[in-house]
């Protein structure tokens, strides 16, 4: 896979993250009981758990390099 692909990727999902977050928090501020606001906040549990889990799958399959010198 193409370090562009994987960067994109990445990206799309947190800023998917974002924006259930941000609906999230409109529903919050209206008060509206017409679609709860778990529904939101759980996809972005799932879209972080699945961020995480492709960053490690990324990592074991040799897509990215882990920095040797972290500082």
């Amino acid at each position: 896979m193409s370090p562009l692909i994987f960067k994109l990727i990445i990206i799309g999902l947190l800023l998917f993250i974002l924006t259930n977050l941000a609906k999230a928090l409109i529903i919050m501020v209206k008060e509206d009981g017409s679609v709860p606001m778990s529904r939101y906040l759980g996809r972005r549990v799932l879209l972080s758990a699945c961020v995480i889990l492709f960053l490690v799958l990324a990592l074991k399959l040799g897509w990215v390099m882990p920095n040797a010198r972290p500082y």
